[in-house]
């Protein structure tokens, strides 16, 4: 049995998480469950796998979900980074999935790591803001680190079919969201809850946002820049709208090399847990006969210039792709509460590149230093906006 931390258990990748583990209780044990401010679900949660360690968001939610539980579990509720980092380094656990949302990820991630756990990384910040750090202590630890995003467990299964020095080229493919045939005009004028339809996935509130601007596979470029040790001229995105493939690889011989399925996170979650074994998951099959057209298109940078700033901010190095992904959370958070416009949230992002110093990628402290300070930036372009 594989006793698992769960970062982010009421999220998106948490609930599938969840549902793995519940299909297979004799293949695994949730030793850890952390979530933010979620307590019903988590409460709920809790209840049904019976975790040694519990840890939410902030102390003032300790008891309201305390009233919810069975006096046995109160006192083992922690909070704050401090208790996300206890969950993940629970001496029990062989493997920590880090589904936490955003930067607050990367701490107890990386904690884990130096504490000799085996990662499955749906968190894909880790190693946008400190890829370089992060590989480094994975390789220290001789530790495996399993990609979650469903494209980088593409890639991942793909690059089995050949050796690592004869790729040529990785390719990441984007659903191109819901916007994905507005134009530039029509891009200004929507708001958040058209932005949250994403037509293929469920997904949280940041992640779909991330999905409408390409912002989300500006990151994921990043991200595949240190899981497989891959220069950014090699990584290439193509919009692919029935997201039916997940992602390809390029060899040399020009063989393409591609993980199909249905749209359905428990895959690629499911193979990181049990690695190099496949599970016989209940869920529906594939049918290509019913697929129709597959259908493949270069992105638009300049209705979508999210992800160009990101092949900049990776080109540039450093700790740039730290403060891209500081300022976009802001600008996203800006964006849900109908603070700024769609574009506006790109245009946050590129003033505060503009304007954020750079600091050493790998040292944590100037790291989170940067993160600060484009946070501060960006609320800089926020304050302008209003007025």
């Amino acid at each position: 049995m594989k006793t698992l931390a769960l970062l982010g258990s009421t999220g998106s990748i948490g609930c599938n998480v969840c549902a793995v583990v519940r299909q297979f209780p004799e293949r695994f044990r949730l030793c850890a469950l952390a979530a933010g401010r979620n307590i019903e679900l988590l409460a709920r949660q809790v209840i049904e796998f019976a975790p040694d360690c519990v840890s939410v968001a902030e102390e003032s939610l300790v008891a309201p979900l305390a009233a919810l539980l069975p006096a046995a579990y109160r006192s083992k509720i922690v909070w704050g980074e401090g208790g996300l980092c206890r969950a993940a380094t629970q001496a029990e656990a062989d493997m920590t999935v880090s589904a936490v949302v955003g930067a607050a990820g990367l701490q107890p991630t990386l904690a884990a790591i130096r504490a000799g756990k085996d990662i499955g990384l749906a968190n894909k910040e880790t190693l946008v803001m400190a890829g370089r750090l992060v590989m480094a202590e994975v390789r220290k630890q001789g530790l495996r680190l399993f990609p979650i995003d469903s494209e980088h467990s593409a890639i991942f299964q793909a690059l089995e079919a050949g050796r690592s020095q004869d790729v040529s080229r990785l390719l990441l493919t984007a659903s191109g969201g819901p916007f994905r045939s507005l134009s530039a005009a029509e891009l200004a004028q929507v708001g958040p809850e058209a932005a949250l339809a994403h037509p293929n996935w469920s997904m949280g509130k940041k992640i779909s946002i991330d999905s409408a601007t390409l912002m989300n596979k500006g990151l994921e470029v990043i991200e595949a820049r240190w899981l497989f040790d891959m220069p950014p001229e090699q990584i290439e995105v193509v919009v692919h709208p029935q997201s039916i493939v997940h992602s390809l690889v390029e060899y040399q011989d020009g063989s393409l090399v591609a993980q199909l399925g249905i749209p359905d996170m428990r895959i690629p979650i499911a193979y990181a847990l049990t690695y190099p074994e496949r599970m016989p998951l209940a869920m529906p099959r594939l049918d290509l006969t019913r697929c129709g057209s597959l259908d493949f298109e270069a992105p638009d940078h300049d209705r979508f210039p999210a992800l160009r700033l990101a092949y900049e901010a990776l080109q540039q190095g450093g700790t740039q792709p730290t403060a891209l992904n500081a300022a976009n959370e802001v600008a996203v958070a800006a964006f849900l509460a109908g603070r700024i416009s769609f574009p506006q949230i790109t245009r946050m992002v590129a003033q505060t590149l503009d304007q954020c110093l750079e600091g050493d990628d790998c040292d944590l402290e100037a790291i989170m230093a940067v993160d600060a300070e484009a946070r501060r930036l960006a609320g800089q372009f926020l304050s302008a906006c209003a007025n």
